[in-house]
């Protein structure tokens, strides 16, 4: 049985009043995730900047 088989499983037998914990769980972890990358990205952009803006790059990307 997979990780994601055994969680629906578990789900299946889970209280109704504690779906809406999970739920809210699952959209914390969502979120961090999409946070952790977005934060990454801009981290990212600053050293990366250096290179995009030299002239040799401009010429390497006109045709497209």
């Amino acid at each position: 049985m997979s990780k994601k088989d055994t969680i629906i499983s578990e789900l299946n037998n889970l209280p109704e009043n504690l779906i809406e914990d999970i739920l809210d769980y699952i959209n914390f972890l969502k979120s961090k995730s999409l946070k952790e990358k977005t934060e990454l990205t801009l981290m990212s952009e600053s050293s990366l900047r250096k290179d995009w803006l030299k002239p040799e790059e401009d010429k390497a990307w006109q045709d497209l």
